[in-house]
């Protein structure tokens, strides 16, 4: 496993991460005791860089990972979310605060590694939001603070008040808002890591979902417009070409598109650490098997005539969900 100095921290963190979002349920039904295994199968194969939120499962995903990590803190790098309320005003001192000390309760930790605020609220500058993080860091709670789906604009605001370690955002071969917006560029520019999440699409670029059907009615993803039905299945005809090149490859479709996120980083001058989910082993020693690929100059050009930006259907999250982003 290769592993990165994140961002502007000291943390050491593997070149892919582990999205932790999946096993409180959020796609379908997750088994605890599958979850536990995969989090020790992770450290096995040198992955110690876990994402979550305190709105997982409503704490579930802290409590869950605590049990994984106890006894052997030190070996995991934990980037914890916020989360944002209902009401979407998540950025104010008190709330930051609260779901700081909640999330060390719920994961039975001292000290955060990178405490995260979800969103950035409209009725609080973000130079307010960060300071009251920065709050955080003085007083050990946390060592490090980041962002995650904010404007460029913000970023560097927020970066002039405290340092940052980093920009969370969706970002796969299928939503490339960061680099329409710019928040890949502001990344290099003030020398901030870049967490992908959904880089398998939320389960699009693992190539199984189809239909619509295949969702159950707990699955967050029948909000999303890119699951509605014929949109999922304009979507999965995008797929097929990049099955031909994956059969070419020797690889999945996940793969390919795990390697593609890691290319752009490459290519771009820019820190991005993928953060793919797994709840179970399997997914999750498919997903790491993508670090062994190279993507040529025209492997990605040919990836990016079968699925440019404009050929997606649907936006890639729930229209309320999108008005808080890039704020």
């Amino acid at each position: 496993m290769e592993y990165l100095r994140f961002g502007t921290t000291e943390l050491q963190v593997s070149a892919i991460g582990l999205g932790c979002y999946g096993m409180s349920g959020a796609y379908g039904a997750a088994d605890d005791t599958e979850s536990l295994a995969t989090l020790d199968r992770a450290l096995e194969l040198g992955v110690n860089f876990l994402d979550t939120s305190a709105n997982y499962g409503q704490g579930h995903n802290h409590r869950l990972i605590g049990r994984a990590v106890a006894g052997r803190r030190e070996r995991f790098v934990i980037h914890s979310k916020s989360g944002t309320p209902a009401d979407g005003h998540g950025g104010t001192p008190a709330y930051l605060r609260e779901r700081c000390e909640t999330s060390l309760r719920n994961l039975g930790i001292e000290t955060l590694d990178v405490f995260c605020m979800s969103r950035v609220d409209p009725n609080v500058p973000v130079e307010e939001s960060v300071g009251a993080m920065a709050e955080l860091v003085r007083e050990g709670k946390t060592r490090y603070i980041s962002l995650s789906e904010c404007s460029a604009d913000s970023l560097a605001r927020g970066a002039a008040v405290h340092p940052l370690a980093s920009l969370q955002m969706e970002y796969s071969l299928f939503s490339r808002d960061a680099e329409a917006q710019g928040q890949l560029d502001a990344c290099k520019r003030l020398g901030l890591g870049f967490m992908a999440y959904a880089v398998l699409g939320r389960g699009l670029l693992g190539g199984a979902l189809r239909r619509a059907e295949q969702l159950g009615d707990g699955d967050v993803r029948r909000r999303m417009p890119r699951f509605a039905a014929g949109n999922i299945e304009r979507n999965g005809t995008l797929l097929d070409a990049l099955g031909a090149l994956a059969a070419e490859r020797g690889a999945t479709v996940a793969q390919i598109a795990i390697a593609w996120t890691l290319a752009q980083g490459r290519a771009r001058d820019v820190q991005i650490v993928p953060i793919p989910g797994a709840k179970t082993r399997a997914h999750l020693e498919e997903n790491v098997r993508a670090l062994e690929l190279r993507l040529s100059p025209g492997d990605l050009a040919a990836l990016d005539r079968a699925a440019p930006p404009s050929a997606v259907a649907g936006a890639r999250t729930a229209v309320d969900d999108l008005a808080r982003m890039n704020r």
